[in-house]
Parts: C-alpha cells; sequence; structure tokens
C-alpha cells in the first residue's frame, strides 16, 4: 500500500534524522511522563482546576522566552552543541522536581518554578531541532519525515501518560520526574553521536534582541506564517482542555490516576493510529484547506467529549481529536518550512514552538477559568464550539488560505 502507509526512508537513509529520532523517542516518553505529573501534584495540593491552569500558564512566558532565546541562538551557533546543552539543563530541572517531590514538607513554589524552568529549557532546545530537521532531508523527504516525527510524538503521547498513571498508581510521584531526567541524559547522548548540524552563516555581531525583532518582521510580512500560526492557536487556545482532565477523571469519571492517564494517552493513541497511515497526505494539493477542515472536526470531537458522561466515548473522542490535530501538525510544519528561508529558519521555528506549546498553556488558564466560574463540562463544549467558530473567521479573513493550494 505505499500511498497509504507513511513513507520510512528518511529514517532508513539519515544518520542525523535517525538519530533525532531515536533521542526524541526517549525524551518525549520522559516529557510526557512529568506532563502528567505537575498537574497530578498540583491538583493534589489544591483541588482546583483553575490552579492547574494557572500553572500551565506561569510557564508559558518562560516557554515562550527560551524558543525566542534558543530561536535566535540557533540562526549563530553550532545547533548540535546548543541541543545538548538544554538537554542537560532539562534533566537537571526534572531531577529537581523529583527532589521536591519526594521530601515531607515539598515547596509549592519550587514545584512551579522548576516547571517553569523545564517550560523555558524545552521552549529553547525545541525551534532549534525543528530548524535542524529540513536542513538534513531533501524537501520531498519532508511530509515523510514529519509523519514520522508524528509517529514518535504519539507514541509518547499514549505510553507517557499510561506509564505515568502506573507510576502515580502503583510506584510513587518522583519516579516519574527520576524518570523523565534520565531520559533527557539519553537525548543529550544522542545528539552527541550526530555529525555537525548545518548552521546559516548569520551575522553573529547583529545584537540578539534585534535578531529576534528581525524574526517577528519577517512573519508580518509572510501570509502562510501568520495562517499556520492563527490556525493553531484557534485550535489550542479554546479546543485543548488538558486542564479539565484530573477533573474529569477524579469528579466526572469517578476514576484514579490510571484513568487521568488514559486521557491524556488517548488523543496520542488516535494520532499514532493515523499516523502510521499517513502516506495519503503527501498527494493531498489544497493543504491550508485541509488543515481548516481538520481543525473543525478536532473542535467537533472536544465538544462531544464534554457532552457524554462515558468513559469510553471521552476516550474515543479525544482518540478522534488527536488523529485530526495528527494532520493538521504535519501540513503546518511542512507548509512553514517550505515557505520559509534558511536565514530565518530556527526564528520562525522558535515563534512556531511558542504558538504550538504556549497555545495549549494558554488554552489550560482559558478551560480552568471558565470551568471555575461555570463547570467544568461547559468549559469542554464551549470551547470547543468557539474553535469551530475560530474556524470559519479565520477561513473568511484568511481567503487565499482556503481556497488556494499551498
Amino acid at each position: 500500500m505505499p500511498r497509504l502507509l507513511v513513507d520510512w526512508s528518511p529514517l532508513k537513509h539519515n544518520r542525523n534524522f535517525r538519530l533525532l529520532i531515536i533521542g526524541q523517542l526517549f525524551s518525549l516518553l520522559g516529557s510526557n511522563v512529568t506532563m502528567v505529573a505537575v498537574p497530578y501534584q498540583v491538583y493534589r495540593e489544591t483541588h482546583s482546576s483553575l490552579w492547574v491552569g494557572l500553572a500551565s500558564l506561569i510557564q508559558l512566558p518562560f516557554l515562550i522566552g527560551g524558543s525566542l532565546w534558543g530561536g535566535a541562538y540557533g540562526d549563530r551557533y553550532d545547533r548540535r552543541t546548543l541541543l545538548i546543552l538544554g538537554s542537560l539543563i532539562a534533566a537537571l530541572a526534572s531531577g529537581g522536581l523529583a527532589l521536591n517531590a519526594g521530601i515531607d514538607h515539598h515547596d509549592f513554589a519550587v514545584l512551579l518554578a522548576l516547571a517553569a524552568l523545564s517550560a523555558g529549557t524545552s521552549g529553547f532546545s525545541g525551534p532549534i531541532r525543528q530548524a535542524a530537521m529540513p536542513t538534513m532531508l531533501r524537501e520531498d523527504q519532508l511530509i515523510s519525515a514529519y509523519s514520522l516525527y508524528q509517529i514518535v510524538v504519539n507514541i509518547s503521547i499514549v505510553a507517557g501518560p499510561s506509564l505515568a498513571g502506573v507510576l502515580l498508581a502503583s510506584v510513587s510521584l518522583p519516579s516519574c520526574y527520576l524518570l523523565d531526567a534520565l531520559t533527557f541524559v539519553i537525548l543529550a547522548g544522542a545528539t552527541t553521536f550526530m555529525s555537525p548540524l548545518s548552521t546559516p552563516a548569520t551575522d553573529t555581531s547583529q545584537a540578539l534582541f534585534s535578531a529576534i525583532a528581525d524574526g517577528f518582521r519577517y512573519v508580518r510580512s509572510h501570509a502562510v506564517a501568520q495562517a499556520v500560526y492563527l490556525a493553531d492557536l484557534d485550535a489550542n487556545v479554546f479546543g485543548s482542555p488538558r486542564a479539565l482532565f484530573p477533573a474529569v477523571a477524579f469528579t466526572v469519571y469517578h476514576g484514579g490516576p490510571r484513568t487521568l492517564g488514559l486521557l491524556y494517552a488517548a488523543p496520542g493513541l488516535g494520532a499514532l493510529i493515523l499516523a502510521t497511515f499517513a502516506g495519503w497526505i503527501n498527494h493531498l494539493q489544497r493543504r491550508g484547506r485541509t488543515v481548516l477542515i481538520v481543525i473543525v472536526v478536532w473542535g467537533l470531537a472536544m465538544a462531544s467529549f464534554g457532552v457524554v458522561h462515558f468513559l469510553w466515548f471521552g476516550v474515543i473522542a479525544l482518540a478522534v481529536a488527536g488523529a485530526m490535530d495528527m494532520v493538521s501538525a504535519v501540513l503546518r510544519s511542512t507548509m512553514l518550512q517550505l515557505a520559509i528561508t534558511n536565514e530565518f529558519r530556527s526564528r520562525i521555528s522558535a515563534i512556531q514552538m511558542a504558538v504550538v506549546t504556549g497555545g495549549p498553556r494558554l488554552g489550560d488558564a482559558e478551560s480552568g477559568v471558565v470551568a471555575g466560574f461555570t463547570s467544568t463540562e461547559f468549559s469542554v463544549v464551549s470551547g470547543g464550539l468557539a474553535c469551530v467558530v475560530g474556524v470559519g473567521l479565520l477561513a473568511w479573513r484568511r481567503r487565499s488560505f482556503w481556497k488556494e493550494p499551498v
């Protein structure tokens, strides 16, 4: 089935890409364990979805700052060295989370501070890694490469939260953070074995903030980049109810840590299944239109998740949403990387990283605040429907993104 199955050739024939994927597989597994452990710890100590959302929001400026800083440095200096440094700092942050969670009188403020540091290091490394990928591969391999990357991402999204549920129920909270620290060490080791990564010949005498500002000016003149970012923000700010998963698991489904892990894993399961059969994405002509259509399906799936209170239905709805997000992510990444020049690649990837990972954190805050003033169910449903309305506005205001092949 050559047109259906994903093309594995970038992984087979490119050693750097293979090492990147292997390192990311381990690292993202640990990161997704921590993604469950932090909101679990916050909810356990506060019993508040609002605090879960605020804890995620606190991480946002560190994530964005780290992304912009990493993007600017990634366009100036050796990307491999920067990736190794970022991985080791992230390992120290996760180790600190484990130490804080293991003491008898653990400090809530320290938890928030270390989670923010972890977000900052993730933001720093992300755009450098994204910018390095297109330099390893031919243009005609990018969709296949991003599809393979999505397989790795979603294996970790399935396995990480599931493992977190088991560790939280049967071992301990600190074990989640220790596992994450170990996976970052593995990532640093895999990156060390890469051959030198391409770094553009950029004027390193230019002030750092001036270089960052140039990246934003580039985006202001780039219609494709703007539409890609707006589409992603619409989906994640309104249609991503992650902050409500602890409340849904414990009060709606009357479950425990394993139920919570299942909710976090469900989107990744749907995305993983569809990513395995992603060969057809290579043949899409109107990529912008497809992105908007799958975001509508995402929003409707999330709304249905809030309406029907059966665990099996909720898992299916989240899996459908995750599958749609996979298609959107592959197309958005490909469209963006093909449309920009290598001179700005790390900085534009930094802005993309800030949008892709910052949007869900804004969504955490939005859903937590709405749930705090109304109810968990209303927050989920209203967010999904608002996402659908947002797609309609975007298609109207950015008609070229909808009508023209991109």
